[in-house]
């Protein structure tokens, strides 16, 4: 199964539209450091990777004590595959910001995705034990692909049952808690699992898959089938369904 790290889509806010006449006026240097800062997640959006560049480094330069500035930072030079100055400015914004929620997920990501899982799962439940945190179920479920990604798999497993615990219809996390129940040879449960997940979502290549796997592991050739008719039917082209003909030794 494809693992998948969640990271926030920053929403970058300027000064208030509705300020008072008396309001303070804000310094326009950063205004500017904000608005080029939310121009550059907007270009990474549209894979417009030199412009997001350009404008997040005209934001550094017009405001680098921004942690919005630093964080959006992080994400251009994480696409750019430059780690060290990633790295730098996430870890910037998180001391510029250390209890803002956001900001530690998406340091986290940067973590798990760089191989510094014990950082990465450390930040998650700090996130997730923010209460400022409005999906705390996101955090516990990436910290819990973070140590399935390490190999840890009954600590994923741990995470996944938290953020079950506080969203019992969570569709990632009952996906993956599914594949490492059937992984550790917990074919009833897997099956239990997924069958919650179709209730909630629909069907994906990978869910369609592992429903193959579960019910072949289980004997139940006939419902193995129905899930390989449904994964070749609606999603012809996909990996999965490759790997289901290879395996066939069908083109």
């Amino acid at each position: 199964m494809r693992l998948r790290l969640t990271a926030v889509v920053l929403c970058l806010v300027t000064a208030a539209a509705g300020a008072g006449p008396n309001a303070p006026r804000e310094d326009p240097m950063v205004t500017a450091a904000r608005l080029n800062a939310q121009l550059a997640v907007a270009y990474l959006k549209q894979n417009d990777i030199a412009l997001a560049r350009e404008k997040i480094e005209k934001a550094l330069l017009q405001n680098p004590r921004d942690p919005s500035v630093q964080i959006s930072a992080g994400l251009v030079y994480e696409r750019l595959q430059d780690a060290v100055r990633a790295d730098k400015h996430y870890a910037a914004a998180l001391k510029l910001e250390p209890n803002d929620p956001d900001i530690q997920n998406n340091y986290a990501v940067f973590q798990c995705r760089a191989g510094h899982a014990a950082q990465g799962q450390k930040l998650f439940e700090q996130a997730a034990k923010n209460p400022a945190y409005a999906t705390p179920e996101v955090a516990f479920a990436n910290a819990g692909v973070c140590a399935r990604t390490a190999g840890d798999l009954p600590r994923a497993e741990a995470f996944f049952r938290k953020a079950l615990q506080l969203r019992p219809d969570f569709p990632d996390a009952l996906l993956q808690l599914a594949d490492v129940t059937y992984t550790h040879g917990g074919g009833l449960g897997a099956r239990g699992l997924l069958e919650r997940y179709f209730r909630v979502s629909p069907p994906t290549p990978d869910a369609l898959l592992l429903g193959v796997r579960i019910e072949r592991s289980l004997g139940d050739n006939e419902a193995a089938t129905r899930y390989q008719s449904q994964l070749q039917r609606d999603f012809p082209d996909s990996e999965q369904a490759r790997e289901l003909r290879s395996r066939a030794g069908t083109p």
